[in-house]
């Protein structure tokens, strides 16, 4: 099958997030631009994946509920999970390797959770933005364990990405998957990093704000528009 798919999005419980970015907003946004599913990726927790994946079973949307994390060497990685259980159990494996940084609203921006309705239901006190203790080297193996899978976010950005923070692509990253921008030119990474040929490629909007959604382009070739498809594809399998 053919799958329009956005896998990197962030809601108003990521501090960078607009406070548009309800779940119901980003589903039906997604649904206006013709998205068969999303993955809802705040930073470093999935506690607003529950509405959205509620948002999306009344919208006729498939919601995958994932994480950005942040690694120990501050490198962004997008990670997938089958289930809002398995969420909800690596979500609070990855609070516990957060550091014990309270946010500032005033200064970083609320982070809000908030219910199938749009209503705000709690804040988040832990300041999510910050580096975890989980490195990259450990980080596919660790999300493997939690029946998910794991890609390395915006490879062409100049911050917070593996070329960006290591300078250079390795052969030890178990990665079968890596994201770019939709800007980003393929045949020169290609050129430059050649261990990334043969890598899958996804691209998404990384959007925090409901303007940064972009319309889909290239699908993904999925067995089914299921949590458990797309983890699979991931994974490489």
């Amino acid at each position: 099958m053919n799958i329009y798919a956005d896998l990197h999005l962030h809601s108003c419980l990521s501090p960078c997030g607009d406070t548009d970015m309800t779940p119901n907003n980003l589903v039906r946004m997604a649904k206006l631009l013709g998205y068969d599913m999303i993955a809802l990726t705040d930073h470093n927790t999935c506690r607003n994946c529950a509405a959205a994946v509620e948002v999306g079973a009344h919208e006729g949307i498939t919601v995958v509920p994932g994480m950005e994390l942040c690694t120990a060497e501050e490198i962004h990685c997008v990670c997938l999970l089958p289930d809002l259980a398995a969420a909800e159990a690596f979500s609070e494996h990855v609070h516990a390797a957060l550091p014990p940084v309270r946010n500032r609203p005033e200064i970083f921006g609320e982070q809000l959770v908030l219910d199938a309705q749009d209503r705000i239901t709690d804040t988040e006190p832990l300041l999510l933005t910050t580096a975890s203790t989980i490195g990259i080297d450990a980080l596919p193996a660790l999300v493997r364990t939690f029946g998910g899978a794991c890609f390395p976010a915006h490879l062409d950005r100049a911050s917070y990405s593996v070329l960006s923070v290591l300078g250079e692509w390795y052969a030890e990253l178990d990665f079968r998957t890596v994201e770019f921008t939709h800007k980003a030119f393929l045949p020169q990474y290609f050129e430059q990093h050649p261990l990334l040929q043969g890598k899958r490629i996804v691209r998404n909007s990384d959007a925090h704000y409901l303007e940064n959604m972009v319309e889909p382009a290239e699908p993904l070739p999925l067995a089914a528009c299921t949590p458990e498809a797309l983890i699979n594809f991931i994974n490489g399998n």
